[in-house]
């Protein structure tokens, strides 16, 4: 009723006085207040976006060095770049070195330096280019690779991981007029079986330009408006910036784009209806709310993606380290207040190198992105499956009933492992080996919990590929014995006379006359006596101390031989040996030094080895035959033999594994076989040796076959020096078992 007496005021200046104005005022008010409200938001939701792009610049600016050196690290850590650039390959230089980095990384400049820092490979403007393009950008890289050189010198790891495999030295410069990120990594030996000088070694140089295509794949790929690099940070009042740091603190420039502002934007559209009709506010908020929750939502969207990129390996979506760890932590936690298990299960795949040499790192990341779908499919959904990296996965099964459960799911892994693989349109047939630890059985710790589980993978695959291995606490007793047998047997090699050679004879099958004794390695332990070989000669190849021991015994044997009346001195060869650019080097420097006849010296090799790395086997090979080395080919019949490989690898002898001797009589038909073996030795020009005969019937059986020596404990067991001296005094006849 007041109101309605206002309306009807009898003049116009008492309805303004008493109506108009008061209503006048309070739209205004509202009206101010509804506009300051929206500035007010409209400015916040301006500040968060602009703030959460700069995270996201940051973000991306942060890992592009760490990306660039990761991608070094794809052709760096690698064999055959190393002997590639050793050999001067250029065309296998430029291929994998240079283009492979500009098209798969987009790269921008490639350069390798030798061990002297000169320049010896150049890639700029999308080919390859003479070395002496690097002195542009020398006074540039100098400082880095100055750097890098005395890190590798004093034997620096600072830095490396399972991740990063090399250290390195990167900078945000100024390259040719464009800002730039170079990344110097060192060319490395992967498989640590090419002898390399620290601080000698060669180093590729990338460059990445900052304002070329990266900037185009930044605008589309994060929807970056107008994203583009400037050298001031001068901007207009729509533009944001991100500096770009170098090491040494100066800003080289200012990465520049026009942030999204979702509060100003929605403002402007509401701006004609706040004029027009302020009765419409109430609808235009909830425009505007509307229009915010969408552009809020693609900043939520942004924001997850950042969010999975820490959290989920890229390659394979598995969860990644830091996110297992998380929830392994919280897993844990739980374990009193539920009274439940949990496994942790360690995965590592079974051959997964030789798939990545064979057909690329293409296909070995396709092999890893089916295994990771495979590994899905068998778990279910409150277990956690990871990727720690490389060709390792971790799962943790809660909720876990006993371990019947644990080795019901690891024989599945295993079974769906052996199935083929189909990668770069071919079937590739790998397996995979996993340790378990259970918690609490074997403890609530969680950096204990994994080590202990890596143990057991470490003994699932000592006990054969395609396995697996639950944690015993005898497992740290093993692994404790094992690492103090390798001190033992590192000790044994530098101190004299722990180390003993002796000599098994070879006799003639037709007269029984010793024509020659086969070098074999004794370790006499003070306190464990006499260590079986098939116990330290394998110990002495995980450990890389078989070369060692492998020149220890053909020195010494040289020594001990060089003046018997005997024809053949055989000595074993191991794979690394073998596969050592500088093993035909060491080979000669030795007899030499014991004025060996070369032409009495017989080096077996096992076929397997002869398998692995072919080229540097020939390579050894032919140096040696050329000076009167021979060789033999030891336990023939066990792995790829054929007419074809005996003829590819020129060998003088094959020595017949024992294992088809010992089947004599037996029902698996040995007897054909080693007839088989004699006869393709005849064929091909080869002489014949049969080990492990025990028996006057097998003797009597190979000399009837036709082998042309025999070896075993019938003849003679391996003896010391003194003793076998003493068979050579005797004129040779045989000795008794």
């Amino acid at each position: 009723m007041t109101l309605l007496r206002h309306f009807g005021e009898p003049t116009r200046r008492l309805f303004f006085k008493r109506t108009a104005l008061p209503i006048i005022v309070v739209t205004l008010l509202v009206a101010t207040l509804t506009t300051g409200l929206l500035l007010w938001s409209a400015t916040q939701s301006d500040g968060v976006a602009v703030s959460r792009q700069k995270s996201l610049v940051a973000l991306i600016i942060s890992k592009l060095e760490s990306g660039i050196a990761h991608d070094q690290e794809s052709v760096t850590v690698w064999d055959d770049a190393v002997s590639a650039l050793r050999s001067q390959d250029a065309k296998w230089v430029d291929t994998n070195l240079g283009t492979w980095m500009h098209t798969y990384f987009g790269h921008d400049e490639v350069y390798i330096l030798d061990p002297k820092d000169a320049p010896v490979y150049a890639f700029a403007d999308g080919s390859a280019v003479g070395p002496a393009s690097y002195q542009s950008i020398r006074p540039t890289t100098a400082p880095l690779v100055e750097n890098l050189r005395a890190r590798l010198k004093q034997g620096d790891t600072d830095g490396v991981t399972e991740q990063v495999l090399t250290i390195g030295a990167s900078d945000m410069v100024v390259i040719s007029g464009h800002p730039a990120i170079v990344s110097i990594k060192p060319v490395v030996s992967d498989s640590g079986h090419i002898a390399q000088v620290p601080g000698q070694e060669f180093l590729h140089v990338a460059v990445r330009y900052l304002d070329g295509s990266l900037l185009a794949s930044l605008r589309q790929d994060y929807l970056l408006d107008d994203a583009h690099f400037s050298w001031s940070n001068m901007l207009s009042s729509e533009e944001a910036s991100y500096p770009l740091v170098g090491r040494s603190g100066s800003t080289v420039g200012f990465f520049v784009w026009q942030p999204y502002r979702p509060g100003a934007f929605v403002l402007f559209q509401l701006v004609p209806i706040l004029v027009a009709v302020f009765g419409l506010v109430l609808g235009g908020i909830i425009v505007a709310l509307a229009a915010l929750r969408r552009r809020t939502l693609r900043l939520i969207e942004t924001e997850n993606h950042i969010y999975h990129l820490a959290h989920y390996d890229l390659l394979t979506g598995l969860h990644s380290r830091g996110h297992f760890n998380s929830r392994l932590a919280d897993a844990l936690t739980l374990l009193p207040a539920t009274g439940e298990q949990l496994a942790i299960l360690y995965l590592d795949l079974d051959r997964f190198k030789q798939v990545n040499d064979s057909f690329g790192h293409p296909a070995g990341d396709e092999l890893l992105r089916e295994f990771a779908d495979r590994l899905r499919r068998l778990t279910v959904e409150v277990d956690t499956v990871a990727r720690l990296g490389g060709d390792e996965f971790i799962i943790i099964q809660r909720a876990v009933a006993g371990e019947n459960e644990v080795k019901t799911l690891c024989e599945h892994l295993i079974e769906s492992a052996r199935r083929p693989f189909e990668v770069a349109g071919v079937q590739v047939f790998v397996g995979v080996s996993v340790g378990v630890a259970l918690a609490p059985r074997d403890g609530v710790d969680q950096v204990e919990l994994v080590r202990k589980a890596d143990l057991a993978l470490y003994h699932a695959k000592a006990g054969g590929r395609s396995g697996y291995a639950l944690f015993e606490p005898e497992m740290d007793q093993t692994l404790a014995k094992r690492k103090g047998l390798e001190q033992d047997l590192r000790k044994a090699l530098q101190t004299p006379g722990h180390i003993r050679v002796h000599y098994q004879p070879l006799y003639t099958a037709d007269t029984n006359r010793m024509t020659g004794v086969e070098a074999l390695a004794r370790w006499s332990h003070a306190e464990r006596g006499w260590v079986a070989p098939d116990l330290f000669v394998p110990l002495a190849e995980e450990t890389g101390l078989i070369e060692v021991l492998g020149e220890l015994v053909l020195r010494q044997a040289c020594l001990d031989a060089v003046h018997w009346p005997i024809e053949t001195l055989a000595v074993n060869v191991s794979g690394l040996q073998l596969n050592n650019p500088s093993f035909a080097m060491k080979v000669t420097s030795i007899l030499l030094e014991t004025q060996m006849d070369p032409r009495r010296l017989e080096l077996e090799v096992t076929e397997s080895t002869l398998s692995e790395r072919p080229t540097e086997c020939q390579q050894n090979m032919a140096a040696l035959r050329s000076v009167g080395v021979r060789f033999a080919l030891d336990d023939f019949g066990t792995g790829f033999s054929s007419l074809g490989r005996l003829q590819s690898l020129e060998v003088d002898r094959i020595k017949i594994d024992r294992s088809f001797v010992q089947g004599f009589g037996g029902s698996n038909g040995d007897e054909a076989i080693v007839q088989a073996i004699i006869d393709l030795a005849r064929v091909t020009g080869l002489s014949t040796t049969a080990e492990g005969v025990e028996t006057e019937s097998q003797c009597n059986y190979l000399r009837k076959l036709g082998c042309d020596q025999l070896q075993g404990f019938l003849l003679s067991r391996p003896v010391p020096k003194e003793d076998l001296q003493e068979l050579l005094d005797g004129g040779s006849r045989r000795a008794t078992a």
